[in-house]
């Protein structure tokens, strides 16, 4: 009875104790392996995934938030090119040209230049459930995630249920605009551990930096451990641990453009840019789904023993374009249902980032009104969180953090 007893409690502790379930998986892992606790963890998660099987049959798929009616558009399309054009100018001559007698006073007001184009409205296109028979009200539809009253919003979320056979299994997905926001990369106090001589000594503070509190919208996980496959990054000139070939890279370019792909393909790019964090292989690229994927090949994602891990996972991708970036955050889900509802709401090449019940969330931050400071907010309820998650509190795992371009010191890219 003592051992069922402990087993009970510690999985009561994983899902209540913030912080326990990575002591305890870091406890277990010196006694019996990074192997051994990884097969510990898919037989846990198995055994919890076939209670759900029983206790939730029948189940119906749960909304998390109020979806408002359609609205109208924001502008007519007279109105939107006007903003593009905007007023009629004439060309104004040059001072240099001008006698010296009639060339106009140090007082006088600036020319008036020709209004830049106005980049476009952002808005998701809805793509509605990816099961009739699981479709919660608003799934498949974008909602304004903190509306800061400009009436051009830089992100929004939806829900997904992307899995047929488990209504309880959800995706929480967030799309951003890649032209309006900038995403910056920070390593962990702890993790990703350094394999490269040069990177032992990196100050590694584990926050989103002070200078940039002001503008930071949001942020979310990183990657998995580099005991947990030695996957590569690079951060501040410097290489923590080495790339390696055939895995996913997220990267900013020295031009600020973000680009997600296999790294043989971004290899030169990534390289000379500001910082990358490499992943499992590419989930989609490009529109096509990983062979090994398709193949249920997925160990590589998270799965060790029968590839059918149902777990709590994150993801990150791209669309065709590359203007848009979409963060998922699941619950209970296996390696493709994730990848498939990324692809659903207008993915076209993904990365899974990590798993595990404490480590894959997305948090919002909005201005406190009893500190003064800047508070994190949860996508949704069922995460762990604290108020001061990125900024105040340091994280031992490396994290990605949004700002508003107009905000983080760098000219956006229109």
């Amino acid at each position: 009875m003592l051992v069922p007893a402990l087993l009970i409690y510690a999985w009561l502790a994983v899902h209540r104790i913030s912080g326990f379930a990575p002591w305890l998986a870091d406890s277990l892992r010196r006694v019996i392996g990074v192997e051994g606790v990884a097969r510990l963890e898919e037989a846990v998660y198995g055994v919890e995934d076939s209670l759900n099987s029983v206790v939730r049959r029948g189940e119906k798929p749960r909304a998390y938030w109020e979806v408002p009616p359609e609205a109208a558009p924001a502008a007519t399309r007279a109105s939107v090119a006007r903003a593009l054009v905007g007023p009629a100018v004439a060309a104004a001559p040059l001072v240099d040209a001008l006698p010296i007698e009639t060339a106009p006073s140090v007082d006088a007001p600036p020319p008036v230049l020709p209004r830049q184009p106005a980049l476009p409205h952002f808005r998701p296109r809805n793509v509605g459930p990816m099961f009739t028979e699981l479709d919660a009200p608003g799934d498949g539809r974008w909602v304004v995630l903190a509306d800061d009253g400009s009436g051009d919003p830089r992100m929004y979320k939806t829900l997904l249920h992307p899995d047929a056979e488990r209504a309880w299994a959800e995706l929480f997905v967030v799309a951003l605009d890649l032209r309006r926001v900038r995403l910056h990369f920070v390593p962990g106090t702890l993790e990703p551990q350094a394999t490269v001589d040069d990177a032992v000594d990196l100050p590694r503070p584990g926050r989103v930096p002070d200078e940039d509190h002001a503008g930071v919208l949001a942020a979310f996980n990183g990657g998995f451990k580099t005991e947990h496959g030695h996957y590569g990054t690079y951060f501040n000139g410097v290489t923590v641990v080495p790339p390696l070939t055939d895995t996913c890279t997220i990267a900013l370019t020295k031009d600020n453009t973000l680009r997600i792909g296999t790294w043989s393909k971004l290899d030169r790019e990534a390289r000379e840019g500001a910082w990358w964090r490499q992943t499992p292989g590419c989930m989609y690229e490009d529109g096509k789904i990983n062979p090994r994927l398709a193949g249920g090949r997925v160990s590589k994602w998270g799965s060790t023993i029968d590839g059918e891990t149902v777990i709590r996972r994150s993801a990150i991708g791209v669309d065709a374009a590359g203007t848009t970036l979409f963060v998922g955050i699941s619950n209970h889900t296996t390696a493709p249902a994730i990848a498939q509802g990324m692809r659903h709401a207008g993915a076209t090449t993904i990365a899974q980032l990590d798993i595990n019940f404490s480590y894959p969330k997305f948090v919002s931050f909005r201005d406190s009104a009893t500190t003064k400071q800047k508070v994190a907010v949860p996508l949704a309820e069922g995460f762990e969180y604290a108020e001061g998650e990125y900024l105040r509190k340091p994280s031992q795992r490396d994290f990605f953090y949004v700002m508003d371009s107009s905000m983080d010191g760098r000219t956006a890219r229109n």
